[in-house]
């Protein structure tokens, strides 16, 4: 059985401007992991530019992008809010609100126009974003001896890259402790090579399968 990704996020904010007959755009994106963080970040740039005509938003939420909301903000329908909410779906990311905000240069750009801008701002704000994949993962722990670790830890940051698991930072004390997160096909194949790396001295313990996040590959 394959592990299939989830929709993807954003690793941290992201702003991009763009100007469009004088008009300027400035889109903000930000993680988010819930309604109430998405209204705060609104809330938030809307008190950092006051000045500026239009706040036009768009979000998408939950593990499967299940809560979906856009506003445009006394744009005329359908030219802001939506076309930012389907530059959201159509790339594939949860977990993000988008603003966009609109200081007014003095020529009407009409329906086409702001579709093309608002949409366009969310565009080069996501392409300037460091993406973080989602996927379900499960936890492997283990002890390993002070004098083991150091092998121990550089065999799994190779074999983390190579099949795309998330090792944890050891924790240290009177053994070393190890955790790294695998696909769920992948667990009795890293149980085994980390008792042929060891002979067997490693015993590893099988946590709960969750979504984790790793840098897109």
């Amino acid at each position: 059985m394959t592990t299939h990704p989830l929709p993807s996020t954003i690793a941290a904010p992201v702003e991009h401007r763009i100007e469009v007959k004088k008009s300027v755009f400035l889109a903000r994106l930000e993680p988010a992991q819930s309604i109430e963080a998405a209204d705060a970040v609104v809330a938030q740039v809307r008190k950092d530019h006051w000045d500026a005509r239009h706040h036009c938003t768009a979000l998408v939420i939950g593990p499967h992008a299940d809560r979906q909301r856009s506003n445009d903000d006394g744009e005329p329908a359908g030219t802001a809010g939506a076309p930012m909410l389907e530059v959201l779906r159509h790339r594939g990311v949860t977990d993000v609100v988008a603003v966009v905000t609109r200081w007014f240069g003095g020529t009407l750009l009409g329906a086409g126009g702001l579709v093309r801008a608002y949409s366009g701002a969310v565009t080069g704000a996501l392409d300037h974003a460091r993406l973080v994949e989602r996927v379900r993962l499960t936890q492997i722990t283990a002890d390993a001896p002070q004098a083991e670790a150091g092998r121990i830890v550089a065999f799994l940051h190779q074999w983390s890259e190579t099949h795309g698991a998330v090792l944890d930072e050891p924790r240290y004390g009177r053994a070393v402790s190890l955790s790294v997160h695998v696909a769920p096909e992948l667990v009795p194949v890293l149980g085994a090579e980390l008792a042929a790396l060891t002979g067997g001295g490693i015993v590893t313990t099988v946590g709960e399968t969750a979504i984790v996040d790793r840098p897109a590959r």
